[in-house]
Order: C-alpha cells, then sequence, then structure tokens
C-alpha cells in the first residue's frame, strides 16, 4: 500500500480554463427552464463560476487533510481514505466501517462526516461512538483511475473491498453505502460473511410485488411509494440506459468537453436532492464542482459509465435467497426511490429503520448531521471492547 496525496498538475488546470473559456453553447427553448434537461442560464452562470471563482487548489488541500493510499487489487488500482479513529482512550474499540459511494458520487460525499464519525467528541458527541474509517473509490471512478479490463461488475467491486479490509488487518467490520454502494455494500456482505458483521443503507431499492396477495397489504403510504418510483422512471432513467448500453459514446464528449461533464452530473443533483431549486440549494457548489473534478481530472468518465454496462453483463447470475446480515436502512424523503420495508423485508434483515423528512439520495452531502447520528445509533449495539492490538496501515 502507498501513501498518496493529490498533486494535479497546473498544465491540467490551464488546460480546464482554457476549455472553459472557449466553450460552445447550445441553444434553448424560450421558457424550457429544467425540463428538456440542464438549464442553459444556470449552467452557464455554474460554469463561469467553475472558471472564475472555484479555487480547486484549495479543495485539494483539504482533500489532502485526510491520510489516502493507493493499492493493486486483482489487476487495478485501488485509491481509499484511511482515517483512524481519534478516540484511543475509551473502553470500546473504534468499529472500522467502509463507506461506498456511487454514481455520479466520489469519497467527495463523506468529507462533512469523517470528523463526526472518526472523533465524535470533537463534533459532541461520545468518544464510544467512534469508527475507524476506510472510504475507498470504486474502480474506474475518480482517483482509483479507469481500469483496463472489463468486469468490474458489484461482486469484483465486492470481493475487491473485502481483500482490502484483509489487507488492512481488520477481521471484523461494518460497511456503508448509498447508490451503486448499497449494492456493493450487500454484496460485500455474502461475499464476505464472516468478516462483516453489520452494514448501513441509505439506498434501497423495492418494487411493486408481483403476488396480488403481498400487493393487497400494502399501505397508502407503500403504494404512493412505488408509484412515485415508477412514475419517476421513464423521465429520469435515460442516462442509466445509456451508460449501460453504449458508455463509450458519450464518453467522448464527456471527457473532451468539462461543461459536457457538468452538465451530466448536476442534472442527478437536481433531480435526486431534496431542493427546490438549483443543485447547490442542497449541496454546497464548491463542493459539488470538487466532485465533478474527480471525474473531470482523472478522465474516468467513460470507465465510470462502464460500471452499468457492467451490471447489465454481470460476471455471475444475480445473488438470490434472503441476505442474513444485521441491516439498518435510513430513508430520506427527497429521494425518489424510498423503499416499502414490509417489501425490504424479504430479501433483508432489517433491525433498524430510520425515516427522516428531509434530505435525498446524497444523505452524507445533504444532511450530514442526520446521516451521521443514525449510522452511530445502528451500529453502537454491535461494538466490542477494546482490543489492545492496533491496526495501522503500511507500505
Amino acid at each position: 500500500m502507498e501513501p498518496f496525496v493529490i498533486d494535479i498538475p497546473q498544465a491540467d488546470l490551464d488546460d480546464l480554463d482554457a476549455r472553459l473559456a472557449a466553450r460552445r453553447w447550445p441553444d434553448e427553448l424560450p421558457d424550457a427552464g429544467w425540463s428538456m434537461g440542464v438549464s442553459l442560464p444556470y449552467l452557464k452562470e455554474l460554469a463561469e463560476y467553475w472558471r472564475t471563482g472555484y479555487d480547486w487548489r484549495a479543495q485539494e488541500a483539504h482533500l489532502n487533510r485526510f491520510p489516502q493510499f493507493t493499492t493493486v487489487i486483482d489487476g487495478t488500482t485501488v485509491h481509499f481514505l484511511h482515517i483512524r479513529s481519534a478516540s484511543a482512550d475509551t473502553s470500546t474499540a473504534a468499529l472500522p466501517l467502509l463507506i461506498t459511494h456511487g454514481w455520479p458520487g466520489s469519497v467527495v460525499e463523506f468529507l462533512d462526516v469523517i470528523g463526526p464519525l472518526t472523533d465524535p467528541r470533537a463534533h459532541g458527541g461520545d468518544a464510544a461512538d467512534a469508527f475507524d474509517l476506510i472510504i475507498p473509490t470504486i474502480p474506474g471512478y475518480g482517483l482509483s483511475g479507469p481500469t483496463r479490463d472489463a468486469g468490474w461488475d458489484v461482486h469484483r467491486v465486492a470481493k475487491a473491498w473485502a481483500e482490502l479490509m484483509r489487507r488492512l488487518g481488520y477481521d471484523r467490520y461494518g460497511a456503508q453505502g448509498g447508490d451503486w454502494g448499497h449494492a456493493i455494500t450487500r454484496e460485500l456482505a455474502a461475499v464476505d460473511g464472516d468478516h462483516v458483521v453489520e452494514i448501513h443503507l441509505n439506498t434501497l431499492l423495492t418494487l411493486p410485488p408481483d403476488d396480488p396477495a403481498e400487493a393487497a397489504a400494502l399501505t397508502d403510504d407503500d403504494r404512493a411509494r412505488l408509484a412515485r418510483l415508477i412514475a419517476a422512471e421513464p423521465e429520469m432513467s435515460g442516462y442509466a440506459k445509456i451508460q449501460g448500453t453504449r458508455p463509450q459514446t458519450p464518453a467522448y464528449g464527456l471527457t473532451d468537453s468539462p461543461v459536457g461533464q457538468l452538465a451530466w452530473i448536476v442534472e442527478k443533483f437536481k433531480e435526486w436532492t431534496d431542493g427546490s431549486g438549483v443543485p447547490d440549494d442542497a449541496v454546497p457548489r464548491d463542493r459539488l464542482l470538487t466532485n465533478v473534478m474527480l471525474y473531470w481530472l482523472t478522465a474516468t468518465a467513460g470507465s465510470s459509465a462502464r460500471h452499468y454496462w457492467e451490471a447489465a453483463h454481470p460476471s455471475r447470475p444475480p445473488r438470490t435467497g434472503r441476505l442474513t446480515t444485521p441491516t439498518g436502512v435510513a430513508v430520506f424523503a427527497g429521494d425518489t426511490a424510498r423503499p416499502v420495508r414490509r417489501l425490504a423485508e424479504r430479501d433483508n434483515a432489517i433491525v433498524h429503520w430510520s425515516e427522516f423528512d428531509r434530505g435525498g439520495h446524497f444523505a452524507a452531502m445533504e444532511e450530514p448531521g442526520l446521516f451521521v447520528d443514525d449510522v452511530r445509533t445502528f451500529f453502537r449495539p454491535f461494538r466490542r471492547p477494546r482490543h489492545p492490538k492496533p491496526v495501522s496501515t503500511s507500505g
């Protein structure tokens, strides 16, 4: 394992500035707003801020505050943050917690929760709730760089995560995820069940049941949740169908045009967050742009999109049967795909379920306080007395 520091060459930043300055804009119908995609006036203003107001070096320095490493697993580079607990003076051992992002997210999603989770005492919490955090970048995304071979589906990523935790010396740990991270987390619990003792999810898809009796037992709220998901699917699934069938084609434009990459990601933050206006009503503007930068600077638009293609062409048949790992679920009101508990319990060992009246798909970015509190609450019963042997990352 090698220590890693983000140090983007100035030439790459100058190239970005030149591309933003020379961008060409499409037309837009009068009063179109966001009805056909990203609003032209909004994107013009955001792109100009990106070029003239956003400070990458400040964001780079912030990211570099956290210990980062790379390692090669199954032939591909894996970048990860590894932040040890600051609470070494309690009788309860810090629980190792692996957190996985999704698309179009990154490790940037979790910057506001790292401090409260690793050093709860410094953030008004109980030192006994401290975690050691491991936050990897999915192969093909951002700082892990492009994948060089096919087959990096959910199962293969989960196996890589299990190997990562083995190399770090963790033989008992929890896992958390949303978006693709939720699928990877559930698969990790299945492939490394002897070591994953519990999982926490802020995404969990539940589909309308085929069984008429089961459908009849749904409450009005259950039906409303399913209806919202079904109604949104035709309008909001275009990106997934493109990335799941022809990921190489949009990769040319997204890798060549920063405005194109910006629009492709910003649209999801508009549709999936709990905001009434523009995306940066729900997520700080600089944080949103830093997330985009990790895709742009690493040229991983195409390789991250291939994750959808791999999901449509998996390396093994879908896993069947009920997952028995104790599972906690946090449901945020602004997420379009809010799960139905009675349906979720068919396939998951649900032991904790929280409903929040605000927050959306990017929960740790939108509502870090709620996210932290729920993670702490869920994992609290699974902690053990402190073990005398420390865990360390070594080169």
